[in-house]
């Protein structure tokens, strides 16, 4: 498939995805997180390994993954230590331009630990904590990383196809914000509720930081009713479901680019079958497969920190020849 079809195909996936996140935005997100989401991850991580993780050490990338372990720690198990864990992920990000762009392996050690010394010693700092602990993982990675993948195919190929792509992937976000239908026959369930309870998060600081309500505690009768029955929390929850949604199938699209595919048979079919078990899990307890598959998430996220790095050193350089 050439430049241009994956393009088109791009944009009518994004209007798809657009237009079922205006439809059922909470399931929407919930179905992709839990199909779509564990194959993107096993996949991802296997291309990324066949490239070192764009990194100069050929073990590096154990490194973010042992942070990626720290985390889920202490998310799970060691709870009393879960305000260090913004700092770890900062030192995950930070860490990534040593890991990506720094060759001799005596100043990219040397730079990783007064990166992690640092980013320990300001723990306490309140600014950045919701941004790196809420939005980093999530929309960070999904949305705006997403669109400079977007503007980087399309800078490289020098395809008016894939500048239209991007306008459309802006114009299908700010839609949410500019047609607010009312869904008076959106009828959310208990059980839609419940799988969603541990991400709401996302969507109250999304709320709060946008200014679209001022609410209070989480778990306020008031801060609920927000985020599941309002339209703020649907502007939101569409917003969400389609960031995620078209991360995925974005990736997906381009399979004849990037041949994530083209792995031995026997790889092939590990990540067929894990995949399979992850969306069996899922459909078991959502709670459940969201635990076991914690690990795997954080893991994809922290292993593409130098890969993101590139793309923004890339996107500077393609707008620099534009100028020549």
């Amino acid at each position: 498939m050439n430049t241009k079809n994956i393009d088109l195909l791009n944009i009518g996936l994004m209007l798809i995805s657009c237009m079922a996140a205006y439809v059922l935005p909470f399931e929407l997100f919930l179905f992709s997180y839990a199909v779509l989401g564990p194959l993107h991850y096993l996949t991802e991580i296997s291309w990324l390994h066949k490239r070192n993780y764009f990194s100069y050490g050929k073990y590096d990338f154990m490194y973010l993954s042992i942070l990626a372990v720290l985390i889920t720690f202490i998310s799970f198990f060691a709870t009393s230590l879960i305000d260090i864990a913004p700092a770890l992920i900062l030192i995950a990000l930070i860490s990534a331009i040593a890991l990506a762009f720094i060759k001799e392996k005596q100043n990219r050690y040397i730079a990783i630990a007064i990166i992690t010394l640092g980013c320990l010693l300001s723990y306490k700092v309140d600014f950045y904590k919701i941004f790196v602990s809420v939005f980093l993982p999530t929309l960070v990675h999904v949305y705006l990383f997403t669109g400079a993948f977007i503007l980087l195919g399309a800078l490289k190929n020098k395809s008016a196809t894939g500048i239209l792509s991007l306008i459309v992937f802006i114009l299908c976000t700010a839609c949410f914000f500019i047609y607010v239908p009312k869904l008076s026959v959106y009828n959310l369930s208990l059980d839609i509720k419940k799988k969603y309870a541990d991400m709401m998060m996302l969507n109250y600081e999304l709320i709060n930081i946008l200014h679209l309500d001022k609410l209070g505690d989480l778990y306020d009768k008031a801060s609920i009713i927000s985020i599941f029955h309002s339209d703020n929390g649907y502007i939101v929850m569409r917003f969400i479901a389609f960031a995620y949604t078209y991360h995925y199938l974005n990736w997906f699209s381009k399979t004849s680019v990037i041949k994530w595919h083209n792995v031995p048979f026997i790889q092939l079919m590990v990540v067929i079958v894990l995949w399979a078990a992850s969306v069996g899990l899922y459909f078991y307890d959502y709670g459940f497969g969201l635990r076991c598959l914690y690990l795997l998430s954080v893991l994809h996220v922290f292993l593409e920190f130098p890969l993101n790095y590139h793309s923004f050193v890339g996107i500077g350089k393609e707008i620099k020849n534009l100028k020549l």
